[in-house]
């Protein structure tokens, strides 16, 4: 498996420090708000890699942070009134609400920062006492960047060529413009916490170091975020690392591309900012996952609600696919010899998941991942057609199966089975006034309205036909007409 290592520039091969275990650590959100479509671009692409590498046999642990205590929290409180844990509280259970929502599994472990000062503490004062980080009298304690030589070895930024004062915060106390905050000094109305260079909290860049050195060891084997993260957050991070333990924090480095909206950068000052509670209030979180899949990791993703307005079509193309195949499933003869056009779809299944891995192991390609599903549900559907009654249950069961299978590696949920449980209860009464079924049933209701209904069209007795379609669509279901026969679904 090739992994495409953002501080080395080039793919590696996956070597994992323990063989079958694999340690990572994803940076989760400050919460001061509910995150946006572009957070939620990095979440759901590091939820199908660890999908892929669990699916791929590897033991994974997985640890994402939620970032409780910062300026933009404080700032947020302050304007409402309210105090910072109030705020943090708040939007900590929207972010995991929505991450739910998206189909994001929990992490294994979910550190807080306000919950892990004393992890920070110990890092910065075996920083302090290995020359890498000095106290000032404000209370602020620095981390002295120039005394790490390998600073740069993550983004390649080079210090003497960036200006003082250009996106760092130049400081009386600090001993070079470029150090930064691993404490910061209370100040009046803030949380705070005490420690031995007074009351204070910590910098942003010292939580996600000390958690992944308590949490998971260091190094760990994949570290990801944003590309935005790369430096400095990043940058910082590794350098402590190496620092305070002399280890690298991670062997690989991974980092997702830009997420823009029709082709502009998303910006409040431009009316193209989304979060994703909004997003997903409009579309189902599988539509939304496919889009966003449909673009590799690491390339800017161009979101726009037309492409997701066309991904809801292709999403039902992949749903459709599956009902049908597992209505062909139940209505089949007792198998018997396989025919050419059953050993046919037997070998397209074991292509596609042989294609799947084989995007997924290039640098976890989801794009190339979905055209072999695609591929799959081309072939599947083309067997469906041509075979009408003739076809395979126990090959049709293995199509869906395996759709379904692939599908649930990107995080997309496709119904495994056909009957009573995919279908409302009300199909009965409506087979009862309409096709003359007497008994108890929904899939058998629902057969008897389908062919009440054909019976009806070959007689040309619309008000028949129309009604028994009404009371369909009413109860939240479409009626398919395919080359194979009438077939229900329910509506997207």
């Amino acid at each position: 498996m090739l992994v495409y290592n953002s501080q080395t520039h080039k793919k590696e091969e996956l070597e994992p420090i323990e063989p079958g275990k694999i340690r990572m650590y994803v940076c989760g959100p400050t919460v001061y708000d509910q995150i946006h479509i572009g957070n939620a671009r990095t979440f759901l692409a590091f939820d199908v890699i660890r999908r892929y590498l669990m699916y791929k046999g590897y033991q994974v642990t997985f640890a994402q942070n939620l970032t409780d205590v910062d300026d933009k929290i404080i700032n947020r409180a302050n304007e409402e009134g309210r105090t910072a844990a109030e705020v943090a509280e708040e939007c900590s259970a929207a972010f995991i609400e929505q991450m739910h929502r998206f189909g994001v599994l929990d992490p294994d472990i979910r550190p807080r920062a306000t919950r892990e000062i004393e992890a920070m503490q110990e890092m910065i004062s075996l920083l302090i006492e290995r020359g890498h980080a000095y106290a000032v009298p404000s209370g602020d304690v620095y981390f002295s960047v120039r005394s790490d030589h390998s600073y740069g070895i993550l983004s390649g930024r080079d210090l003497d060529q960036l200006r003082a004062g250009e996106r760092v915060e130049v400081n009386d106390e600090k001993r070079d413009p470029f150090d930064f905050a691993l404490w910061k000094a209370a100040k009046p109305g803030e949380p705070s916490w005490p420690s031995p260079w007074g009351d204070g909290r910590p910098g942003w860049h010292t939580e996600c170091c000390a958690m992944i050195h308590r949490y998971l060891g260091t190094p760990i084997d994949i570290h990801g975020g944003g590309a935005d993260l790369v430096f400095p957050h990043h940058e910082n991070e590794t350098a402590q690392a190496m620092c305070a333990w002399d280890a690298a924090l991670a062997n690989t480095w991974m980092h997702t591309g830009m997420l823009r909206v029709d082709g502009e950068k998303m910006s409040k000052s431009l009316g193209n900012f989304y979060t994703l509670k909004e997003v997903l209030d409009q579309y189902p979180a599988d539509a939304v996952r496919l889009l966003m899949l449909q673009t590799h990791y690491r390339a800017p993703l161009d979101f726009s609600f037309d492409r997701l307005d066309g991904v809801r079509g292709t999403l039902e193309r992949l749903q459709t696919c599956v009902r049908n195949l597992r209505w062909a499933a139940d209505r089949a003869p007792q198998d018997g010899e396989l025919n050419d056009a059953d050993r046919t779809l037997g070998r397209a299944i074991d292509a596609a998941r042989e294609e799947f891995c084989r995007q997924m192991d290039d640098d976890f390609n989801t794009a190339g991942g979905l055209a072999a599903i695609f591929s799959l549900v081309t072939a599947c559907n083309t067997y469906l057609a041509e075979a009408a009654d003739d076809t395979s249950t126990a090959v049709c069961l293995r199509a869906a199966d395996m759709l379904c299978e692939l599908a649930g590696v990107m995080g997309i949920t496709l119904s495994r089975s056909a009957g009573d449980d995919d279908l409302p209860a009300g199909l009965v009464d409506l087979a009862r006034e309409h096709a003359g079924y007497e008994g108890d049933s929904a899939a058998d209701a629902a057969e008897a309205l389908l062919a009440a209904r054909q019976a009806a069209r070959a007689e040309k007795n619309w008000g028949v036909a129309d009604a028994i379609r009404d009371g369909i669509t009413a109860l939240g279901l479409v009626v398919e007409d395919t080359a194979a026969g009438a077939r229900l679904h329910r509506k997207e």
